[in-house]
């Protein structure tokens, strides 16, 4: 594999911690995967986003921030190859669209701090799927604090990753158009995204439709 750290994103429900473990099986990486069920404030925001959005996201935050420097610490003196389900900087993304305006610039102001403290990943593969077909995994995957997710939500969270990768022209970011493939149940779906991932890439935006 070329890259040493690899981050595996996508919007809700779209597949990010089974394609990180598959990947990490196959390269056999160190993973690192989002302890989000940890998170006691998520279930009340799907309930009461307005009342809970702050705490969340400052959970998410320390919790994110914490995970990723104790395991990235040594990143370079070992040179291992790792896998991460999620890039730090998502908590940004987020919070942008559930903070007020005065809640996000409180928050963007922790964020700086931490944020040069982290490497960026060598690639980023993001994992793009239609809202139809989100909201499907969702519903499969049955956890009781999602059902509740708005398409207009989802799509809010797709424009800020976009808008993300907009900014960001040094990173090399691959993004699979995945509605018509499914990697966890189809081994030849996932030789392609191996095949993809293997490939060298040069800084910016790389879309690929499988």
């Amino acid at each position: 594999m070329k890259y040493k750290f690899i981050t595996v994103e996508g919007n809700i429900g779209a597949g990010k911690t089974s394609l990180a473990k598959l990947l990490g099986q196959h390269f056999d990486a160190k993973l690192i995967l989002e302890t989000f069920a940890e998170n006691p404030f998520l279930p009340k925001f799907f309930e009461d986003a307005k009342r809970y959005a702050f705490s969340a996201e400052l959970f998410f935050l320390a919790d994110r921030y914490q995970q990723l420097h104790e395991q990235l610490k040594e990143f370079n003196l070992f040179n291992q190859r790792t896998i991460s389900d999620y890039v730090f900087v998502k908590s940004l993304l987020y919070s942008r669209v559930n903070l007020t305006d005065d809640e996000f610039k409180l928050f963007q102001r922790i964020f700086s701090i931490m944020y040069p403290n982290l490497p960026e990943p060598d690639l980023l593969v993001y994992i793009h799927s239609s809202v139809n077909r989100i909201i499907k995994n969702i519903r499969k995957r049955g956890r009781n604090f999602e059902q509740s997710v708005s398409e207009s939500y989802l799509l809010k969270i797709q424009q800020a990753y976009f808008n993300y990768f907009k900014q960001k022209p040094n990173l090399k970011i691959l993004i699979l158009q995945a509605d018509d493939i499914d990697f966890v149940n189809n081994p030849a779906d996932f030789d392609k995204i191996v095949n993809l991932i293997e490939k060298e890439y040069s800084p910016g935006l790389h879309t690929i439709k499988l």
